[in-house]
């Protein structure tokens, strides 16, 4: 773990309070719950030292991946052999 994830005791604790919708918190239930985590306090905690830790998106690529899901949602994607007809190639290396 990050030292600023940490409390080896020389931190104080404090609160922070944040705001979602209810839909969020709702899907935030289920989610600890469905884990095995003891509490959504526990949950968020881990989920916020791991985002730290191991951060796998920045922004735009989160933007851009939930843009490729409504593409494919809203069927605007073609197959593989669609766009090789479409750009001409045969699909093998030159």
């Amino acid at each position: 773990m990050s030292e600023a994830a940490t409390n080896n005791g020389d931190d104080e604790i404090v609160t922070v309070n944040f705001k979602v919708t209810r839909s969020f918190l709702d899907e935030i239930e289920d989610t600890w719950q469905g884990r095995g985590f003891n509490s959504r306090s526990e949950f968020i905690r881990y989920t916020l030292r791991d985002a730290i830790e191991h951060p796998t998106f920045d922004r735009d690529e989160l933007v851009a991946l939930l843009q490729a899901e409504e593409d494919v949602r809203e069927q605007r994607t073609m197959s593989a052999e669609e766009t090789r007809e479409r750009f001409g190639t045969d699909g093998t290396n030159e």
